[in-house]
């Protein structure tokens, strides 16, 4: 293969990423050539309805998986908290880069820190992730829905539509706009989603030729560690319009998995943590999602689901 072609979104963040992984595959393999196929998405399209009322984050990937199946691209690159947890038949997922930083960050231009908003501030965030466990912290806050590339959704805040806004802390770092951040949110406060921080590569099943040359890119352990995350998100009904969390750590041979459950309006937060060796990535992240549902997250999610 002289030239690879990569799907990835118009968006300033994938756009990185896709110049992140090109640079990376040439690195690697000084006689490659390598194409950028710019697509613009339904998540793209449709940034007036709040995310779950349109259809979910795999919008944002659709069209970048077909493209692969129609064999326009060889590889797609997705922001892995954005992949649907069953792929499309005949695609698979062989390659997560190192993760970036996996936290949430607070960025408020009145505020230094989440724990400071007054009651009835208005805070954006498109995430029931991150609603829920605001709402726990700070009942009397406001939420309201914040779609939009990073630019945008700092535009609005400076606009002073929101007191604050929450974003990734990935991509304000990759896009160069660490100085735009108040506070990094630790864990313990707000809790990542699956996959948070991670680039994956996806591509068509048995193209070995493919799958050769993005190996390389491979990071064992944020692998590892992504998918421990995903067997805990797939046995809650795969959930990426849920709020739910996960993130898990490697120490030495064991993995620590946290994850949580909880009611939008952060009248319940159902939390815990299951440790097991690397081997058994599955069935940690099962256990974990089984223990929570136990707990009253099958009541929770049984109502939001239906």
């Amino acid at each position: 293969m002289k030239t690879l072609k990569i799907a990835t979104r118009k968006s300033p963040l994938a756009l990185w990423q896709a110049e992140h992984v090109k640079k990376c595959l040439l690195e690697a393999h000084s006689d490659l050539s390598v194409e950028l196929v710019k697509m613009q998405t339904e998540g793209d399209r449709f940034l007036d309805a709040p995310l779950i009322a349109v259809g979910g984050k795999g919008l944002f990937i659709k069209e970048l998986e077909q493209a692969l199946l129609e064999g326009k691209a060889d590889i797609a690159v997705h922001s892995m908290k954005d992949v649907t947890i069953d792929l499309p038949e005949k695609l698979v997922l062989p390659v997560i880069m190192e993760r970036e930083d996996t936290r949430d960050v607070f960025i408020s231009n009145t505020y230094d820190k989440i724990e400071d908003l007054p009651e009835n501030a208005v805070m954006g965030t498109s995430s029931l992730r991150r609603q829920s466990q605001v709402k726990a912290l700070h009942p009397g806050i406001e939420l309201k829905d914040l779609r939009g590339n990073v630019g945008t959704r700092l535009g609005k805040l400076d606009a002073g539509e929101y007191d604050a806004i929450m974003l990734a802390a990935a991509g304000i770092i990759r896009l160069g706009m660490s100085e735009r951040i108040t506070q990094l949110i630790p864990p313990s406060i707000l809790l990542p989603a699956i996959g948070q921080g991670a680039v994956g590569i996806e591509c068509r099943a048995g193209d070995d030729v493919v799958h050769e040359l993005i190996a390389p890119l491979n990071h064992q352990d944020t692998s590892v560690c992504v998918q421990t995350e995903r067997a805990f998100s797939r046995r809650l009904f795969g959930g990426c319009q849920l709020p739910i969390a996960g993130q898990a750590t490697i120490a030495g041979d064991e993995i620590n998995l946290t994850g949580l459950i909880a009611r939008v309006d952060g009248s319940e937060v159902i939390k815990a943590e299951q440790k097991g060796n690397i081997a058994d990535i599955d069935n940690i992240g099962i256990t974990l999602a089984e223990a929570l549902l136990e707990r009253g997250g099958d009541k929770i999610l049984e109502e939001l689901l239906h």
